[in-house]
């Protein structure tokens, strides 16, 4: 007999809370090896650890929210402590941020965590970041400064994915919170899940059955999923707005009036919400703001410091915390507030803003016509969800194809000359193009290779690209933001431009048949411009 999803749901949560709990009892190493040279966190209070207790919080419309609140040890109610709250991330139990909260409270925070409604053992449905959602966010708030020597004039948030997309919602409605650290989560929605108007198949997949596993979709959600999933155009508006609703983006007038302290965290290859979106978010931020991308995929790049070991992103979240709940002098608000981490070198960089990462436009022209037939996987792909990017960020293994021996029938390809110096690529690479299809509907996919003396070519970035309503055999332009990064070309490398039609990761709309034909018209040529930093 197969076990029930509560039955599932239970066994994980149990498994989940002996790795966590035994974490934080031995404690964290140490020492820790500091993200940035300037300045390490607050000191932890030394003595006797926080204590812990596990609470039922009243969420919107009464419903139950399942948390734990950690306080500092000696707290005995004649001292009020900054407060930081943690929403969980998709799926996870409300256990998942203990480790950082022993920490956080040790260095004299009220900290509380609490398991996002619908999942769990949360009351309510999964709502997906809705207005429900972000109402129980301050009410949470009202019950720590209720319940616990928390300070009102200095509130945070926290998270991680769903969590992350919380807080920032959540910043824009409550006045209250004066700092936000929000991790590997999205400020659109709509481009995260949907960019190039394509189906990010395997991330849906992905945050679709593991919701129906620890969690109770709402009907509204199984909808848009069921609708999604299956490629339903005539309901793809309604998509979009209900994605807008559930985007920080739209509230940005909100959040820049409210003025909260925003730290902003990602990974390169983050495949359920790619850096882009962040990055444009970033930039139209007004209040104090610090944006950091590092290697690895959804998640992963504050993952084991979820576990309590050394971690440079909770290490800075920390510092962003001092400073603008504490108002520690430890230098992080004279730091360039943009860091980026190569994923060649591991090395970091820091820089004044976003438009300062890349300094030249290395265009590649895409002269001459290619026609590929669609429908079949040329071997070009951005491999799998989770796993291509963590061999990316822990063996700096990316997805690989040989490029001489792509069948060309499949898929476009051009290259560069072979660069006599190293290439420091930061940024988003852009495709300008001109193509003409066979079909109204198609579906293109565009990647960026490194490419060494032997023809093996290594991933740099990709995007999807999706049409529809076009006229058959008439020419329309294109032009394609890939996914940013961070990469350096070695010297005496090529770089290669790949377009197929088909990527396990993404859904695709060529009927069978069809075929597309690249071209560079004289009066507008193609390229792909790859920005460099010199």
């Amino acid at each position: 007999m197969r076990p029930s999803r509560t039955t599932l749901r239970a066994a994980t949560s149990t498994v989940s809370a002996a790795v966590l709990a035994t974490t934080v009892l031995a404690g964290a190493p140490a020492t820790a090896e500091a993200a940035t040279p300037e300045s390490a966190p607050t000191a932890a209070v030394s003595g006797a650890s926080p204590s812990v207790r596990f609470v039922d919080i009243k969420g919107d419309g009464g419903i139950t929210l399942k948390a734990n609140v950690f306080t500092p040890a000696g707290a005995d109610g004649t001292r009020r402590y900054p407060v930081i709250v943690l929403p969980t991330s998709w799926s996870m139990p409300q256990i998942e941020y203990m480790a950082q909260a022993k920490k956080l409270a040790e260095a004299g925070y009220v900290v509380v965590g609490y398991n996002s409604r619908g999942f769990w053992q949360s009351g309510g449905e999964i709502e997906t970041a809705g207005p429900k959602d972000v109402a129980d966010a301050s009410k949470v708030i009202d019950w720590a400064l209720a319940h616990t020597p928390a300070d009102p004039q200095k509130v945070g948030m926290g998270g991680v994915s769903y969590g992350a997309g919380i807080c920032l919602l959540a910043s824009a409605f409550d006045k209250r919170i004066k700092a936000v650290a929000a991790l590997s989560g999205w400020a659109d929605l709509i481009d995260s899940i949907y960019s190039g108007r394509t189906q990010h198949l395997q991330a849906v997949g992905f945050l679709n059955g593991t919701g129906e596993l620890t969690g109770r979709p709402s009907p509204e959600l199984r909808t848009i999923l069921k609708n999604f999933l299956t490629s339903d155009l005539a309901t793809e508006k309604d998509m979009i707005e209900w994605g807008r609703k559930r985007s920080p983006s739209t509230y940005l007038d909100k959040i820049n009036a409210n003025g909260a302290a925003i730290m902003l965290g990602n990974a390169w290859g983050d495949s359920v919400f790619p850096p882009n979106q962040y990055a444009h978010f970033y930039e139209k931020l007004k209040g104090p703001k610090r944006l950091e991308f590092r290697p690895g995929d959804h998640a992963t790049a504050e993952g084991l410091g979820l576990f309590g070991l050394p971690n440079d992103t909770w290490i800075n979240t920390q510092r962003w915390f001092d400073h603008y709940l504490k108002g520690a002098d430890n230098g992080i608000d004279r730091e360039s507030p943009v860091l980026l981490k190569s994923r060649s070198t591991g090395a970091y960089e820091g820089y004044k803003s976003w438009q300062d990462v890349a300094s030249t436009q290395r265009k590649i022209e895409l002269g001459d016509s290619r026609q590929i037939h669609t429908n079949w996987d040329s071997g070009a792909n951005g491999g799998l969800i989770f796993l291509s990017s963590m061999l990316d960020q822990f063996l700096r293994l990316p997805p690989m194809a040989s490029i001489p021996l792509l069948p060309r029938s499949l898929a476009a390809v051009w290259q560069s000359e072979r660069y006599e110096t190293g290439q420091r690529i930061r940024g988003t690479t852009r495709l300008h193009t001109t193509m003409t299809s066979t079909a109204e509907s198609g579906t293109a996919v565009a990647y960026l290779y490194d490419v060494g003396p032997l023809g093996i070519g290594k991933l740099v970035t990709h995007a999807p690209y999706t049409f529809h309503d076009k006229t058959p055999n008439q020419p329309f332009g294109v032009d394609l933001d890939l996914f940013s990064t961070a990469y350096d070309v070695p010297a005496g490398h090529r770089l290669a431009v790949v377009v197929d039609t088909v990527d396990p990761l993404y859904s695709e709309y060529n009927p069978s048949g069809a075929r597309l034909t690249f071209s560079s018209p004289a009066s507008d040529p193609s390229y792909m411009s790859v920005p460099v930093r010199d």
